[in-house]
């Protein structure tokens, strides 16, 4: 292992416990402002992980440079989860950014090195000395390779990949304007992806003194439509929700994410504090804002769901099953979505507003819906070329005994 990876790791640690240590020093009026974000240190940490192991399967970064890397993520996640375990009553968005960085700046260092830099000395070659003598990587020469590769894209401006790692460069830096001019750039760049526009909606969010409401609102709504699963655009609609003193909507999308992590993990832990803290802000207000149970079954739609037997062959065990509503002629996103399994077939379903992708876009808005049923082989919610499928009429909302028979094969 060279002097320069164990020399640059601490200076990189330093930088990063300076970060924390100002963005943890949160005041208690930002207490209600992101009450899910503890909830996504693990998913944080897998998505950084993952980030990590494409650039060391595509040869971008040598063996001893990754596992040092993947150690140094590791620990700043692990630190980040044990201090913030006993402020569960902080608020939710300074942790957010706090993991974020402590698992940001070592991948975003070595990645803006390896672009920028010499690589060479992460795999034990020519050290390059800095002008001092010595071999670590300081804060202004961080800043100094987030420059050039600004510099670098004003040549190159369709490089959607280099203004992601800008934008979340900026980010690491607290520049959260420069950090949403250059996501958005990037979104324009690169393919829909929901991951991406959820980091967008939280920067603009910080941009515009931590607020989600506006922009980073309708962004949130964007991710979710092409990806009703992924956990931060979950979370962050959630704390929307609960931003609104909309206790109802942010349990119901908090409760999606449990659906999503393992049972027991750290994330699920997390959300359930999160689902608990809005029961009981809800409980203290008398439940002000919940629908009657009378009107609430005015607003649901259920049924059952089976397989044609001509299909039955093609089901196989750990098949994902959706069920979901839509409107006849509106966005394929769904207004509820339900997520089972083929051994439930067949299966009963109620769809209510709990299960609604979004607070501002409900089943118990639409005048009329499509009820649809989809056998994932891949086990994304997004139709996908072998799946099976069958839907139903358009029905009111309140309508009961909806059947649905899954017999076509997607093409």
């Amino acid at each position: 292992m060279t002097l320069f990876v164990i020399v640059a790791g601490l200076f990189i640690a330093v930088i990063v416990g300076v970060l924390l240590y100002v963005l943890l020093r949160a005041d208690r009026s930002t207490a209600e402002a992101g009450v899910a974000a503890r909830a996504l240190n693990a998913a944080i940490l897998r998505e950084q992980m993952a980030d990590l192991e494409r650039e060391h399967a595509s040869g971008e970064m040598g063996d001893e440079a990754y596992a040092r890397a993947r150690q140094e993520i590791e620990r700043r996640a692990l630190e980040d989860v044990s201090e913030q375990a006993p402020k569960a009553a902080a608020g939710a968005r300074r942790p957010m950014l706090a993991a974020a960085l402590g698992l940001a700046v070592p991948a975003l260092v070595i990645g803006l090195y390896a672009a920028l830099g010499e690589p060479a000395a992460m795999g034990g070659g020519k050290q390059a000395a800095s002008a001092d003598g010595g071999h670590a990587l300081g804060q202004q020469q961080i800043v100094a390779m987030v420059e050039r590769l600004a510099e670098r894209l004003q040549d190159n401006p369709s490089d959607g990949n280099g203004w992601l790692m800008l934008a979340k460069s900026y980010g690491v830096l607290g520049r959260f304007p420069e950090s949403a001019a250059a996501y958005g750039r990037a979104i324009t760049l690169l393919p829909p992806d929901a991951q991406l526009l959820a980091d967008f909606a939280d920067t603009v969010a910080m941009a515009q003194g931590k607020q989600l409401s506006g922009e980073p609102e309708k962004i949130v709504r964007q991710a979710l439509a092409v990806d009703p699963r992924n956990l931060k655009a979950l979370a962050l609609s959630g704390t929307i929700a609960f931003e609104k003193k909309d206790y109802r909507s942010a349990i119901g999308e908090w409760q999606k994410i449990l659906t999503l992590v393992p049972e027991g993990s750290q994330a699920a832990v997390g959300i359930q504090n999160s689902i608990r803290d809005a029961e009981n802000r809800l409980a203290a207000t008398g439940g002000a804002g919940a629908t009657p149970v009378a009107a609430a079954e005015q607003t649901r739609v259920s049924g059952s769901v089976n397989i044609d037997p001509a299909l039955a062959a093609k089901v196989s065990r750990g098949d994902t099953l959706y069920v979901f509503a839509r409107t006849p002629d509106g966005p394929r996103m769904p207004v509820a979505m339900v997520r089972l399994t083929a051994d439930n077939l067949p299966a009963s379903f109620l769809l209510d507003d709990s299960m609604s992708m979004s607070p501002n876009y409900r089943l118990s808005q639409q005048k009329t819906v499509v009820i649809g049923a989809r056998l994932s082989k891949s086990g994304d919610a997004q139709p996908r070329a072998g799946d099976l499928e069958g839907f139903s009429a358009a029905v009111a909302p309140g309508t009961k005994g909806v059947t649905i028979v899954i017999g076509s094969v997607v093409k």
